[in-house]
């Protein structure tokens, strides 16, 4: 009896041995045909780390291959949830929010996703980096990448314009040249060991592909100058905005290019978006007095008058229609350079009404306004300028004198280049070359003239009055005792909400170039609402002035620094 119970015990045991054994080797069978892929796929996951590849973004250079944008390299912090304990995941809560200044509640949210890698910070700083390597936390990885900086902050902000955390770009030149600046990314398959600490082993890689760099055509030196004496007079006169733009006349290059208020390229996610605006090439206003070199020029051009015309100017008040209009002081009779010198809206007018309402639409037309100039920034509009058929009886009493008519800083400065070259409108640029890592061009931008608006005769003679704007006329205070310059104020009323023009708000401008004999820089200034001062002789001319002097002599001390380093080259020669 005992004999025939243990038998039984013992093929119970067999038995279920048999059938153990038979189960493991089906599902050994199974695994092994049906799941060897998703197992596989496990495998790799655990044990290789699919990283991308950052390109570095191109660097944004000055017309002297000063840096204004560049890349540097900064840890980014992961973490690997799925591989960490509770009780890991809150040392890492505890100790990381004080060091990276983040909420408790951000981290842990974070830190228990079901995820095998999470971002933590990216791009922190090295303090904060080095701060995070001594806790020697487990669970933590640092990964190189590289952040977006300017070294000069506020310097040219609205030009060169800023990337985001991910290094594309977002605003100005960053956003339009971002496919040249940057790159296309790599990736690479790192192996991990069991503990899934990244190796320095891949299995796999594709290299980035580094961003290419620009050459501007912005001088570094010019543009500090420029922002500066814009900045004095922002302050001065607690104006609302301002801009100025520097242009080389004969190319159409920007020198420079500056707008008020600013902001810091470095802090830019603290900034308005009302700051962030390019009002030099997106704010609407009308031109005022400046806009007469337009109907200046089409007169000569058109042979309808010449430089001795006299034009009675009805003693300050004119009716044009049924509205009356005044000069800011009474004349009589005045020469055609008289008017323009003093700034005559009657004269103007009268001027204006020889020619008619489409000749003067024509000349507008070809000075480049109501169109867009195709500058290289993101934003350009192309003002307003009404056809002829829709003017009203006093249009031809307000356009010509730059009423009626909207146009942008960039528009102004183009223009009176064209008095400044010889009659040419030429095409705006700012930048000059896209070159590669290694210094090699790829792509240059040369000038483009995009017509002969006027002839070559007019801009002369036009350029003999408007010296005269500056030597005898309204333009006074924008006089050099070493430079001859010429230019044009304007000081023009602002439309109010309900369509009138406003007897407070006013926008302050000067254009002009120098020297006046073969002209290297145009000039426009704006001011926005300055007071308690707020005509464009004492608010804009100024800044016009100083901006020429320092410019000027910074040119020619550059121009004597490259014939004495040729000079001293030609004497190594022999």
């Amino acid at each position: 009896m005992y004999i025939s119970n243990y038998r039984r015990k013992v093929d119970a045991v067999f038995l279920f041995f048999l059938l153990f054994l038979i189960f493991c080797t089906l599902r050994v069978i199974y695994i092994q045909t049906f799941s060897s892929g998703y197992l596989d796929s496990i495998a790799r996951k655990q044990h290789n780390l699919f990283l991308e590849l950052e390109p570095l973004r191109g660097t944004i250079y000055d017309a002297n291959i000063k840096p204004l944008a560049v890349n540097i390299p900064l840890d980014s912090l992961y973490a690997a949830p799925l591989q960490m304990r509770d009780k890991d995941k809150e040392e890492v809560i505890r100790k990381l929010s004080p060091i990276l200044h983040l909420e408790q509640s951000f981290l842990r949210e974070r830190l228990y996703r079901k995820k095998s890698f999470i971002w933590i910070a990216r791009k922190i700083t090295p303090e904060e980096s080095q701060a995070i390597r001594k806790l020697n936390i487990k669970g933590l990885g640092f990964i190189k990448e590289s952040k977006r900086t300017y070294p000069n902050s506020y310097l040219a902000s609205h030009v060169v314009g800023f990337a985001g955390l991910d290094n594309t770009g977002l605003e100005d030149l960053e956003a339009y040249y971002d496919k040249y600046l940057k790159g296309a990314p790599g990736w690479a398959l790192f192996l991990r060991d069991a503990r899934q600490k990244k190796l320095d082993l891949w299995e796999k890689m594709v290299v980035p592909k580094d961003g290419y760099n620009l050459v501007l055509t912005i001088d570094e030196v010019i543009q500090y100058i420029a922002e500066r004496e814009l900045d004095k007079a922002f302050k001065t006169y607690h104006a609302k905005g301002a801009s100025i733009v520097v242009m080389d006349p004969r190319t159409g290059a920007i020198l420079a290019l500056a707008n008020r208020p600013t902001f810091d390229l470095n802090e830019y996610s603290r900034v308005a978006k009302d700051t962030l605006r390019n009002r030099a090439i997106c704010d609407l206003f009308e031109p005022g007095s400046v806009f007469k070199i337009v109907t200046a020029s089409a007169a000569l051009e058109e042979k309808k008058v010449n430089e001795e015309t006299r034009f009675f100017c009805e003693n300050g008040a004119y009716r044009v229609g049924p509205h009356i209009l005044h000069d800011h002081q009474p004349h009589g009779w005045l020469t055609f350079r008289q008017v323009i010198e003093e700034s005559s809206n009657i004269g103007t007018t009268k001027v204006a009404q020889i020619l008619g309402a489409d000749t003067v639409y024509k000349y507008v037309k070809l000075f480049g306004f109501g169109s867009k100039l195709g500058v290289d920034l993101p934003g350009e509009i192309s003002g307003m300028i009404k056809e002829p058929r829709f003017w009203s009886k006093t249009s031809i009493g307000a356009v010509p004198i730059g009423q009626e008519v909207g146009v942008t800083a960039l528009q102004l400065v183009t223009a009176i280049s064209v008095i400044a070259n010889g009659g040419k409108l030429m095409k705006p640029y700012i930048v000059e070359e896209v070159r590669d890592k290694y210094g090699e061009s790829i792509k240059k931008y040369s000038p483009v003239v995009l017509r002969q608006a006027i002839s070559t005769d007019t801009a002369l003679r036009i350029k003999k009055i408007l010296t005269g704007v500056v030597e005898e006329g309204t333009g006074k205070m924008a006089k050099l005792d070493d430079i001859t310059s010429a230019g044009k104020t304007g000081t023009a009323q602002k439309l109010e909400a309900n369509g009138a023009y406003s007897h407070g708000k006013f926008v302050a401008s000067f254009i002009g170039f120098a020297p006046a004999e073969e002209p290297v820089i145009a000039i426009v200034v704006t001011v926005d609402e300055p007071h308690p001062y707020y005509f464009g002789g004492v608010v804009a001319a100024p800044v016009f002035k100083k901006v020429v002097s320092d410019t000027i002599r910074y040119l020619k001390l550059e121009e004597s620094n490259k014939e004495s380093v040729a000079l001293n080259a030609d004497t190594r020669t022999y």
